[in-house]
Parts: C-alpha cells; sequence; structure tokens
C-alpha cells in the first residue's frame, strides 16, 4: 500500500479546522529564517497555505547576511511575546550558532520539539507525531518488531528512532559512521532520513516490511526521497517522496501549535 499523504494531511487539517473554530483568539506561528534562502522560503510557502486554511497568522522574522547569533536571539525573544508556536526554519547560515538559537525556543513554543535542552516537551516533533500517524492508519504495532532508522539527524532519525523505541520496537539507528545498511535485510520498518536519494533499493529490503521514506534531497530540479521508488513494490506499506510523511509532518505543526495555543488560553 502506497501512502497517500497529502489525503491523510487534508483530513488532520480538517480535523484541526473544527478545532479552531473554539478559539475566540487570534493563533500565530513565528518562523525565523534565513533572508534570501529559496528552499526555506518554498517550506515556509507551504506551511503559510495550511495556516490560510486554519486562519492561523503567520509571523516571519528574517535573518539578514549582516546579522549574527543575538540578533536571531531577539527575533526568537520578540516571537515568544507575539505568536502562540515557533519554527526555526532550517539550515541557518553558518555565521548563526543554530545550537543556541534552538535552545531559546520554550517548550510552550516549540511546536517542533527541536529545543536540545529540554526534557519534558508538551508536543512531539511533528515528523513523529507524522510516521504514528502513518502506522496507526495502516494497523501496523512496532511493539517487538525490528525496526530500523537510517540517519540520526534531529528533524528525522532522533525522533524517528524515540517514538519507535516508545512504542516497544527493537531499533538499530545506522549512520554513516554507526553501524551497517546489512541491518536492513531482516528490519520489520524502516525509516529514512538520510537526505541521499535513491541510496536504498528492493535488494536490500525484505519483502513485506514496512517502509517510510522521511530523506528528502533534490536531483535535478526534483525532490527525491532515500528509497528508490521500485522499494514499493516489495514493501507492504511504503511513503513516496514527495507527497508521503512531508504533507503529514506539516500538518502536525500546526496540531502542535493549537496544543500549545490551547494551554494559553
Amino acid at each position: 500500500m502506497v501512502i497517500d499523504g497529502k489525503k491523510i494531511a487534508a483530513e488532520v487539517i480538517e480535523e484541526l479546522a473544527h478545532e479552531r473554530e473554539h478559539f475566540a483568539v487570534p493563533v500565530s506561528l513565528g518562523v525565523v529564517m534565513a533572508e534570501g534562502d529559496a528552499a526555506s522560503a518554498s517550506f515556509v510557502r507551504i506551511k503559510e497555505r495550511v495556516a490560510s486554511k486554519l486562519g492561523v497568522g503567520l509571523v516571519r522574522e528574517f535573518l539578514t547576511p549582516a546579522m549574527q547569533t543575538q540578533d536571531a536571539l531577539d527575533a526568537v525573544a520578540r516571537l515568544v511575546e507575539t505568536t502562540e508556536g515557533i519554527i526555526v526554519q532550517l539550515p541557518l547560515p553558518p555565521q548563526f550558532d543554530t545550537e543556541t538559537i534552538l535552545s531559546a525556543v520554550p517548550a510552550s513554543h516549540d511546536v517542533d520539539a527541536i529545543n536540545p535542552t529540554q526534557t519534558n516537551r508538551i508536543v512531539q516533533a511533528p515528523v513523529a507525531e507524522a510516521i504514528e500517524e502513518i502506522l496507526s492508519r495502516a494497523n501496523v504495532t512496532a511493539k517487538n518488531k525490528k525496526a530500523v532508522v537510517v540517519g540520526a539527524g534531529r528533524l528525522v532519525g532522533a525522533p524517528a528512532a524515540a517514538l519507535l523505541r516508545a512504542l516497544g520496537a527493537q531499533v538499530v539507528v545506522v549512520t554513516e559512521s554507526e553501524g551497517s545498511l546489512e541491518e536492513l535485510r531482516d528490519a520489520d520498518v524502516v525509516v529514512l532520513g538520510a537526505g541521499k536519494s535513491g541510496m536504498i533499493l528492493p535488494s536490500m529490503l525484505k519483502d513485506g516490511l514496512v517502509l517510510i521514506d522521511a530523506g528528502t534531497s533534490e536531483q535535478g530540479g526534483r525532490v527525491m526521497g532515500d528509497a528508490d521508488p521500485s522499494c514499493a513494490e516489495v514493501a507492504s506499506i511504503f511513503t513516496p517522496v514527495p507527497g508521503g510523511v512531508g504533507p503529514i509532518a506539516v500538518a502536525m505543526i500546526f496540531k502542535n501549535l493549537l496544543t500549545l495555543a490551547n494551554i494559553k488560553k
């Protein structure tokens, strides 16, 4: 079964729209982003379209080439006062200390669940929530299954591994420096987040696995996943790129935003 992420996202957004009707006060999402970064601008426009559907304001704080880390921290502080949730759109230019900036986003506003210093998060990472939604809808139980996560990044790999452990899976994380892709051969569930297009082939996988591709990279002007599309032929559940995990994760950003806004009411 190939997962239609756009359809699932639309259903989640429709549910959120009903929830949004119960808010008598404005709700806004703040975004800290690099000025002139085309990729970041494209990702933020996607969020803006969902915000428009939900009647949510979107406030951008642009970081210019002349700015430094303190300017970004000042932007986060302003958004804490004026919005209900904050996203730091990654990656940031090299002159900014990303860890320090992410650490400045309080749990009360951390819709990405990305602050590296927080231990008691109010919400889950959107990608983890998207994966959980997919597993739930597909009636997949992760408990006691072998799960392999390829990549350990803060947006996909780390939260995916944490989710699968919480669901009772036996989790193996494979990165460039640790583990081996040979682990894929007997994996029941695989989550990809390496960002290397087409690196996973059907011959590397066992028949009937659940394959969640959350890796994205650009090749020839096209967004590609980590799995070759032919992997759908051996997987019982497969998420394509684009149109799989991505749209659901965006919807989950706004689910988190409304959760945080509801606490502040």
